[in-house]
């Protein structure tokens, strides 16, 4: 697409800005949104002194954001695709960025918590649309390194949430996690009205049962997820939801396979490049959540750092995205999005395996550094050319749909790592001394880094590709021959 050509149905205004803003703005929005997914778990015990409330008030405001998030991810791109994704993500934004104000002026818990579900319903309108905005901005041939910085400005914030929420509780108060976002919206507002170009999808009416049958299936399976290990796995409430919601998710598919404009078509898993990308990232974000939630309680709990000491001694894994995800971007343009992705995955899964055999209630900090930068390099080399791959794997007109499947099942992937690694956790150790914590945290590690291992394995079932291949195709979509496998 030239600089100033339309979108890619032909209805889109003439672009105002350059690939440049496009990328600063998606990447902030991004930050934002995926930031707040870990940003409270080192604030919990301020929040409590401050607001009271039970321990399962205070494990809500985690979940309550993301529950919305991943439930409404797929009906936001789809709102994005029909009434122009700029618009949507400008109104996504602005829900976000007041939601957190309300939620930093919270009076008490159940404020918070509904504060951060309604954070969640913005994240889930902006998120999947910071995707689509940019591939439309940037020309084919350059998207891997656009993407590269995209997925560093995304996994730092993914991966340094504790650090970041840490150290502005430590500091400042725990409001202060919030009141972050607001000047960054309010910047981010009127440089996304000037800056970025109006684009649509299909054009076609909004699935209402797709939508019903999807939200009510995530909200069900999510929701289990989150309350499995408070109210126990067998109880009447968990068991419903899973039963309930992989009911619903069953009639989506069966209605993705039938109806004629459907919110998610299960024709696109007959890619499969769709289909490997899709379970690497859910099983990626299965083991990464799950670990990071629960290293950053062991630095803090058994090894005594503080929140702020205990981010920073995570800066070699944290902060690597920022270094390895752009040269990732670059290769993938190169070479090829597949063999970076299934290296950066098996990385992951390696640094992982290490953290297990090396765990001790006294490991030194130099013991722990090597698998750090393993882990942050895999990281890296994973988030920039899994996001080119998911969205070059579709249609112009379906990226919307793609970018918010893609993001649902990250979320849910995240759900579901957190809640079985800490239940593998109870089930062999425990907070009751260092050496609990560490029985549990140790066969937890396991657990995420196999996980992980699936997702390299999936990633080499990727279709081969080349950089001739890619830079043919134009504005992001691949013909058949090259994205069918």
């Amino acid at each position: 697409m030239s600089e100033q050509g339309t979108s890619e149905q032909g209805t889109g205004t003439a672009r105002r800005g350059s690939a440049a803003w496009a990328l600063v703005i998606t990447s902030v929005a991004g930050f934002m949104a995926a930031l707040d997914n870990l940003v409270v778990t080192t604030a919990l015990p301020s929040i409590r002194e401050d607001l009271g409330g039970a321990l399962d008030d205070l494990e809500w405001t985690v979940s309550a954001y993301t529950l919305t998030f991943a439930v409404l991810l797929m009906f936001g791109a789809a709102l994005g695709d029909r009434f122009g994704r700029r618009k949507l993500f400008i109104t996504g934004l602005t829900v976000f960025t007041g939601a957190s104000a309300a939620a930093a002026l919270a009076p008490g818990i159940d404020g918070l918590v509904a504060a951060r579900a309604v954070q969640g319903v913005g994240a889930a309108i902006m998120m999947p649309l910071t995707l689509t905005l940019l591939t439309a901005a940037v020309p084919a041939a350059k998207r891997g390194m656009a993407f590269g910085i995209w997925g560093a400005v995304n996994g730092l914030a993914v991966a340094s949430g504790p650090l970041i929420g840490g150290a502005l509780t430590e500091h400042f108060s725990w409001q202060w996690i919030f009141w972050l976002n607001v000047p960054l919206g309010l910047i981010a507002l009127p440089l996304a009205r000037l800056r970025l170009s109006e684009s649509y999808g299909s054009g076609a009416r909004l699935d209402a049962l797709g939508t019903v049958l999807a939200s009510g299936g995530l909200f069900g399976i999510v929701y289990s997820l989150i309350r499995g290990n408070i109210d126990g796995w067998t109880s009447a409430t968990v068991l419903t939801g899973l039963i309930v919601g992989t009911l619903l998710l069953g009639a989506f598919v069966r209605h993705g396979m039938r109806a004629e404009a459907p919110l998610l078509p299960m024709r696109l898993f007959r890619s499969r490049a769709f289909s490997a990308i899709n379970l690497s990232s859910l099983l990626m974000y299965v083991g990464m959540f799950g670990s990071i939630f629960l290293l950053s309680q062991f630095l803090q709990g058994v090894l005594g750092y503080s929140p702020t000491e205990a981010g920073l001694r995570m800066l070699p894994w944290t902060g690597m995205p920022l270094l390895v995800a752009p040269v990732a971007g670059i290769l993938s343009d190169r070479i090829g999005g597949r063999p970076v992705v299934a290296v950066g995955l098996a990385l992951q899964a390696v640094g992982l395996g290490w953290f297990a055999v090396i765990m001790s209630t006294s490991v030194s900090y130099t013991a722990q550094l090597p698998a750090l930068i393993v882990s942050g390099a895999g990281m890296a080399l994973y988030f920039a050319p899994a996001a080119n791959l998911v969205m070059s794997s579709v249609r112009p007109s379906e990226q919307g749909i793609a970018s918010g499947a893609n993001n649902a099942l990250r979320e849910v992937g995240g759900s579901l790592g957190v809640a079985v690694l800490a239940a593998v956790f109870s089930a062999q150790g425990g907070y009751t001394s260092g050496q609990a914590f560490v029985d549990g945290l140790r066969p937890a590690l396991w657990v995420g880094a196999g996980a992980v291992a699936l997702a390299a394995l999936s990633a080499l079932c990727l279709p081969r590709r080349t950089a001739a291949a890619q830079a043919e195709v134009p504005s992001g979509a691949a013909r058949e021959d090259v994205l069918v496998g």
